[in-house]
């Protein structure tokens, strides 16, 4: 199997380098971190990180002029993404994290602030089992109600159509969305040990395949 160009998008967000270690550590070698557009449009997958608030990842990604590249790779030439956390979100329409911030608008949604009941801390930082809500190759080799690493204390609703994955936290928290090329994990794959490494490998290998 010919194995695909892979751009970890750099936005200046904290979780690059892990994201790549977890990725290199599968075997892939045509991989690497870049914020420069040549790179991004020619590559056969995008993988984008993301920590911390909202308002500061899209003000990073507007900094680098990375949103116009962003859409023309994705929208216009198909290419597959995976957002992880931050980077999920970024998908959404807008965010109310600290006030009101427009996202990517790739997946109609919102960030909302994460509401449990009371005996639930908040933000949600943890292992927590998800339940597929209809199939996608992300978790083609993962058992079923696999555990993966939280760390947000936002999340995003959309329609039920996107859902491929949620949790339960006190309430149903999406775990995992998709559209067409685009998916994301509210997750940290490459915090997920196992399960987050098997998550890496069928996404890459459905755009090698």
């Amino acid at each position: 199997m010919k194995q695909p160009n892979i751009v970890i998008v750099d936005y200046g967000v904290g979780n690059t380098q892990s994201v790549w270690n977890a990725v290199r550590a599968l075997g892939y070698r045509k991989l690497r971190i870049s914020c420069v557009a040549d790179d991004i449009l020619n590559a056969d997958a995008l993988i984008l990180p993301g920590v911390g608030a909202f308002a500061a990842c899209a003000s990073n990604l507007r900094e680098r002029k990375l949103k116009p590249v962003l859409d023309e790779a994705v929208l216009v030439r198909k290419k597959a993404i995976l957002g992880i956390c931050v980077g999920m979100q970024l998908m959404a329409t807008a965010s109310e994290e600290n006030g009101v911030h427009d996202g990517l608008n790739w997946i109609p949604g919102r960030v909302v602030r994460l509401e449990p009941p009371e005996k639930y801390a908040v933000p949600h930082v943890g292992w927590n089992n998800i339940e597929q809500r209809r199939g996608d190759v992300l978790f083609d080799r993962v058992p079923e109600a696999p555990n993966f690493y939280f760390d947000h204390g936002y999340h995003y609703r959309c329609d039920d159509r996107f859902i491929t994955a949620d949790c339960d936290y006190g309430i149903r928290v999406t775990a995992a969305i998709q559209r067409e090329n685009i998916r994301g994990v509210q997750f940290h794959p490459e915090k997920s040990q196992n399960n987050g490494l098997k998550v890496f490998r069928s996404f890459l290998n459905s755009v090698a395949s």
